[in-house]
């Protein structure tokens, strides 16, 4: 059925990047979900996606239950067989959508972990001492981790970034994020000087497959988001009480101190490149959670 279906696969494909804008991570991740519904309704006699009934989504969804997948990912599964279906409505492949009574079960709004802010300051202090052996390398994860939390951008983000995307002088980053927005994220001093001390050095690492790009792995080529994860892993594994949390952990900390420091909910809304303040109002839970946690450590009437 796969085979069969490989050109509407190929033409939804296309859909997601052209016309929504979604990464390849993204698209991917929408087409592995599609490719599990047809390989499941192929194993019920369904040869063609215009046969699919409400009652074929459920069972896909509830055959996943049964194996354990996660609640989220059953989620997740189902706003992709909504997207798919209402495209495929949409462009005349079927009459009508079956997947608009489709309900899954709602996502457990779970805390991201986060470092304490102490734990972010040794954390960066590590990398800058590290960095003293002017190993580019080195040199490059402390720009990179100073980065990571001064901005809270993402590390497909930062990954993407090119150097005139930094502008030194006025302290701001320009981010491509999800769905093709652009937005302008500022830094602080600290994070400057660590990209200031990086570009000295990036001369070092160049190779014909640099071009623009801001951060570069060993080999010349652009730092990829596997390279910034084992860098902040390895320098976290340095601290024995801190989590252990990967790029996107710096992330929901630097949200979660600037809400602590008395940041506007809409303006780390805005940093962070969310569509919904719904999902920036994550970390006022978690700030409200480390608040309650304190306070019963502290007060002897808890």
């Amino acid at each position: 059925m796969l085979e069969r279906h490989a050109e509407l696969l190929h033409a939804y494909s296309r859909h997601l990047g052209a016309e929504r804008g979604r990464s390849v991570h993204t698209r991917r991740a929408y087409l592995g979900d599609v490719r599990h519904l047809l390989s499941f309704a192929a194993a019920r006699g369904i040869d063609e996606i215009g046969d699919l009934r409400i009652g074929d989504l459920r069972s896909w969804l509830g055959s996943q239950a049964d194996a354990g997948a996660a609640r989220a990912t059953i989620a997740r599964r189902a706003a992709s067989a909504r997207t798919f279906l209402r495209w495929a409505e949409h462009t005349g492949r079927i009459a009508t959508d079956p997947s608009l009574r489709l309900v899954a079960p709602k996502r457990h709004a779970s805390l991201p972990g986060v470092l304490r802010q102490g734990e972010a300051t040794e954390l960066l202090d590590l990398a800058a001492v590290r960095a003293d052996d002017e190993d580019p390398i080195h040199v490059r994860d402390r720009a990179v981790l100073e980065l990571l939390y001064a901005s809270g951008i993402r590390v497909g983000e930062l990954a993407a970034l090119d150097i005139d995307d930094v502008d030194l002088a006025q302290g701001v980053v320009r981010v491509m994020g999800k769905g093709a927005k652009e937005r302008i994220v500022p830094f602080g001093a600290p994070a400057g000087r660590a990209i200031e001390s990086w570009l000295a050095v990036r001369s070092r690492l160049v190779g014909e497959h640099s071009g623009p790009a801001l951060f570069l792995g060993r080999r010349g080529r652009r730092v990829d988001a596997r390279q910034v994860r084992s860098a902040v892993h390895e320098l976290l594994s340095h601290l024995p009480d801190a989590p252990d949390l990967g790029p996107h952990g710096l992330r929901h900390s630097a949200a979660t101190h600037l809400l602590e420091g008395g940041a506007d909910l809409r303006m780390v809304q805005e940093i962070l490149g969310h569509a919904s303040l719904a999902t920036t109002q994550i970390y006022t839970h978690v700030s409200v959670e480390r608040l309650r946690r304190s306070y019963e450590q502290a007060h002897p009437r808890a």
